[in-house]
C-alpha cells in the first residue's frame, strides 16, 4: 500500500471540510448592508419611470429614515446604498440631499427617498435569529409632492451579523 496516498488525502479533507463550515449567510452588517443595498440600486435604476439612459440622471438621496430596533445606524444603511448606486455600470451621479435644492433643479434631478423598518417580530431558526424588515423606496422631482415610482423590498436581517 502507498503510504503517501493518506498524507496527500488528509490536506484535500481539510480544504473540503473547511469549505463546507463556511457559512452561506453574512458574516457582518457590512455584508448584509452590501446586499439590501445591491437590491435597492438595482430596482430605483430599473424604475420604468427614469428616463434612459440612466447615466444622465441626478439622484438626490435623502436622509434615510431607519428603524431603531434594526440596530442599523442611517449613516452605515446611506454608505451602502449610496455605494451600490455609484457601483453601477452607467449609473446615475449620486449626491447628498440638502434643504438647498428643494426647488428642483431639472428634468434630470430626482430625489430618492428611502425608509427601512421592521416588518414583524423576530423569527427564531434553529441555528439563527432573523430580523425581517421593508425597505421603501419612493422617486420624485424635488420641489415636487407627486410620486413618480415607489418600491419596496423585503428581507431578514441575520441577526448575528447586526
Amino acid at each position: 500500500m502507498n503510504t503517501r496516498l493518506p498524507a496527500l488525502l488528509l490536506p484535500l479533507l481539510l480544504l473540503l471540510a473547511s469549505c463546507a463550515a463556511q457559512p452561506d449567510r453574512p458574516e457582518t452588517l457590512r455584508q448584509a448592508l452590501f446586499g439590501l443595498g445591491e437590491r435597492a440600486a438595482k430596482r430605483v435604476i430599473e424604475a420604468p419611470s427614469l428616463p434612459r439612459p440612466p447615466g444622465d440622471l441626478v439622484l438626490l438621496l435623502a436622509p434615510p429614515e431607519v428603524d431603531d430596533s434594526l440596530s442599523i445606524g442611517r449613516e452605515r444603511f446611506l454608505e451602502s446604498l449610496t455605494r451600490a448606486l455609484l457601483g453601477a455600470s452607467d449609473g446615475p451621479q449620486v449626491l447628498n440631499w440638502n434643504d438647498a435644492m428643494a426647488e428642483g433643479g431639472g428634468d434630470n434631478q430626482w430625489r430618492l427617498d428611502s425608509r427601512l423598518e421592521a416588518d414583524g417580530p423576530r423569527l427564531q431558526l434553529s441555528d439563527r435569529e432573523l430580523l425581517p424588515y421593508r425597505l421603501s423606496l419612493s422617486l420624485r422631482h424635488p420641489g415636487s409632492d407627486d410620486m413618480l415610482w415607489e418600491g419596496t423590498i423585503h428581507g431578514a436581517f441575520d441577526a448575528t451579523a447586526l
